[in-house]
């Protein structure tokens, strides 16, 4: 990610309104944390790849070898559509740690309705040459956005 410029200004995307670097971190980052919770509390949380497209954020259900399609992430968004999605940066230069979280609702979402965030991704990941995005994806609708810089 590139330096978040302090003080900047806040812009609505959707109907979420965030700091200018924190939509820019969203937009830029590589890897971030993707949380969910059954429907008794029970939290999961695991990394993943994702794309912003369109005020939403989208992770792929890939096809790496994965000992069950049935993923945790996915049996706890059926019971509990709830979900975070946290990206962050850090530095040993504290002053330059920052990180995002975007709190909404989750689906995942089959087929044609996922094809053109799956381009996205495999644009934005050239690994997704070599290894299937999709054909399933989780999309996140940001509901609110919770951004932290320690440069202020």
């Amino acid at each position: 990610m590139s330096r978040p410029l302090a003080g900047a200004v806040a812009v609505r995307v959707g109907s979420v309104e965030a700091p200018a670097w924190a939509w820019q971190a969203l937009r830029e980052g590589r890897v971030a944390r993707l949380a969910t919770a059954s429907a008794a509390g029970a939290p999961h949380l695991v990394p993943v790849c994702y794309v912003l497209a369109g005020g939403e954020l989208w992770t792929p259900i890939d096809a790496k070898p994965k000992t069950t399609r049935a993923l945790r992430r996915v049996r706890n968004l059926a019971e509990n559509p709830r979900a975070s999605l946290l990206v962050d940066h850090y530095e040993e230069d504290w002053r330059e740690l920052r990180w995002v979280l975007a709190h909404g609702r989750a689906e995942l979402v089959r087929g044609e309705a996922a094809a053109p965030a799956l381009a996205r991704l495999r644009a934005k990941y050239p690994q997704y040459l070599e290894v299937e995005a999709g054909p399933e994806a989780i999309r996140l609708v940001p509901e609110r956005i919770v951004a932290w810089t320690a440069s202020g």
